[in-house]
């Protein structure tokens, strides 16, 4: 093992109801921030759009009455008090948020910032689930396909300094992502050693076409994220907003994983809460020159079906030998 040790903290919210402003939330925010740098924390990842409820269960004819919903610049007016608690407590931040271009494009959207508050990272979500256009079988809208397009940065990795672990190779998902093995291995061809992770996921299925047990929607994240670790070698931090948010409950169940896939902290509440752990990055390299040693034993030649094909396709059915 090395000597290479980062405290991470997973800055779990309660639910953000639609009739709260920015300075409610971020006022929350500043209070978990404060409470992870106590315990020691290096890092804080705060969940996928921390500063606003998850407004795409609601139907907007015209996006631009959505526009209120989106961050136009950071840090803006009301964002820069994050900014600054970073500086003062010498903590870096991952912050989910839903961005709007200076030209019109709007992204679900994560960042890193840097103790300084400069912004060292910035990923836009790939896999947009739900729908565009207004569902009137479903219970709940899930419009991220209306408010969203797919991310256009890829899935970047970039090695940067995270405390006393010196530089660390880092990565970012939002949400539906981590349910995709091809997100994380990207990361992991790029040695990836943190991937920072916020979600925003219901405790049931909206969509109507079968049952979905309850506890198998906290079992399947947690199934992901575990699985994403160990087949890349590298911890994760998957950090949820919980609770019941505008009538519709919200999972929580944040969790640190490390390379081997173990759940090393798990928030207990659907409340605002702090998990802290510290991640030895020495872990990272047993499952990176062993069993995952991708040098040695990929074979991308078989794996063209995956980028070369959309939808999955029906094999030729087999028929016996005549005589």
């Amino acid at each position: 093992m090395s000597t290479r040790r980062l405290t991470v903290a997973a800055a779990q919210m309660g639910p953000l109801q639609k009739a709260e402003g920015r300075d409610i939330a971020i006022a929350r925010m500043v209070a978990l921030m404060e409470k992870a740098a106590r315990r020691g924390a290096e890092v804080v990842v705060f969940p996928e759009l921390a500063l606003t409820t998850f407004f795409p269960r609601w139907y907007h004819e015209n996006l631009a009455e959505a526009d209120h919903w989106y961050e136009h610049a950071l840090p803006s007016n009301e964002t820069a008090s994050l900014f600054d608690a970073a500086r003062r407590l010498n903590i870096g931040f991952h912050l989910g948020y839903a961005e709007k271009t200076p030209d019109g494009r709007r992204f679900n959207t994560a960042v890193y910032v840097h103790p300084n508050g400069e912004i060292v990272l910035k990923y836009r979500k790939v896999h947009l689930p739900g729908h565009a256009e207004y569902d009137p079988v479903r219970r709940v809208q899930h419009l991220e396909k209306r408010y969203f397009e797919p991310g256009d940065l890829g899935f970047p990795v970039v090695r940067a300094p995270l405390g006393a672990a010196g530089p660390v190779n880092i990565g970012m998902m939002i949400c539906n992502d981590r349910r995709w093995p091809e997100a994380w291995r990207v990361l992991g061809l790029q040695q990836v050693e943190l991937v920072m992770l916020g979600y925003n996921t219901p405790s049931l299925n909206m969509e109507n076409r079968g049952f979905e047990a309850h506890h198998l929607r906290v079992a399947h994240s947690h199934l992901s994220i575990q699985a994403g670790c160990y087949q890349n070698a590298c911890f994760g931090v998957g950090v949820a907003k919980a609770g019941t948010e505008d009538g519709h409950e919200l999972f929580g169940h944040s969790i640190i994983v490390n390379p081997q896939g173990e759940i090393m902290a798990q928030a207990t509440s659907w409340d605002d809460e702090v998990i802290v752990a510290e991640c030895d990055l020495g872990m990272c390299e047993l499952g990176r020159n062993t069993i995952f040693n991708f040098a040695r034993h990929r074979r991308p030649e078989h794996y063209t079906r995956i980028t070369a094909q959309v939808g999955s396709e029906a094999p030729p059915a087999w028929t016996p030998r005549e005589g």
